[in-house]
C-alpha cells in the first residue's frame, strides 16, 4: 500500500483543527469582552452637571 492510498483512508484533520482554533480565538475575544465589560449599575448612575447644580 503507497502512501497515497494510506493518506485518502485517514479522515482529514485540516478543518477539524481549523474549527477548534477559530473556537479558541473566539473564547479569547468573549473573555477579553468580559473583563473590559463596564458593569451596569456604573453606566446607569445619573451624575449631575457642576454647570446646572450652580445655575440654581
Amino acid at each position: 500500500m503507497s502512501k497515497r492510498d494510506r493518506d485518502a483512508d485517514r479522515p482529514k484533520r485540516g478543518p477539524a483543527i481549523q474549527a477548534a482554533e477559530h473556537e479558541a480565538a473566539k473564547q479569547r475575544i468573549l473573555d477579553q469582552a468580559e473583563a473590559e465589560r463596564t458593569p451596569l449599575d456604573d453606566t446607569t448612575q445619573a451624575i449631575p452637571d457642576r454647570q446646572r447644580r450652580r445655575e440654581r
